[in-house]
């Protein structure tokens, strides 16, 4: 008789406690692995949520299933096995180094390094990067509403109209660049 088990990434515990500080409500083991296997592993992991043994067609019923459930979902996988998964839910995370070709190409996201502790980076520079494009949608939106507002009564020169308009892409242009120093 012989028996193999699969080995925790000595990241993951590490992960699963910083994505709930950044407020992921649910972390969920959805794998193929033997159940006392992923049970064993899960629990090390610090995930409430498993479910061991399941088939590509079986990955794919539970993330639409948490969707349901639990609106936005994520999916970390790197096989073969998890590339419907990762294709239907809302972001698929792929493990670069570890990862089949079907995992890469239909991932969101590939971790190149293959270092789990990237994730919760990931999702913090994820929401950094939607609030910077929600202010420069409204730093550019309201300088065209200014630019029009002083059109009406005739204050808008052609070289004030192109100064405000160089203005919003150099403010915006900025901004972003404000996410360069997001660390990890």
């Amino acid at each position: 008789r012989v028996a193999a088990a699969a080995q925790l990434r000595p990241s993951a515990p590490e992960t699963v406690a910083a994505l709930r500080r950044l407020g992921v409500a649910e972390v969920v083991m959805v794998t193929g692995d033997h159940e006392q296997t992923a049970q064993a592993i899960g629990r090390q992991a610090g995930v409430s949520d498993i479910r061991a043994e399941l088939l590509p067609e079986q990955k794919l019923a539970a993330i639409r299933e948490l969707k349901e459930r639990c609106g936005m979902t994520a999916m970390v996988g790197d096989g073969v096995n998890d590339a419907p998964a990762l294709a239907a839910a809302d972001i698929g995370v792929a493990m670069g180094g570890a990862g089949t070709d079907a995992a890469l190409e239909t991932a969101d996201i590939v971790l190149m390094a293959d270092d789990l502790r990237q994730l919760p980076y990931t999702v913090h520079l994820g929401r950094r990067t939607l609030a910077v494009i929600r202010q420069n949608i409204a730093v550019a939106l309201g300088l065209k509403v200014l630019a029009l507002v002083a059109a009406v009564p005739g204050w808008l020169t052609l070289w004030l109209a192109v100064f405000a308009d160089m203005g919003a892409t150099l403010l915006v242009t900025l901004n972003s660049m404000r996410l360069l120093r997001v660390k990890e």
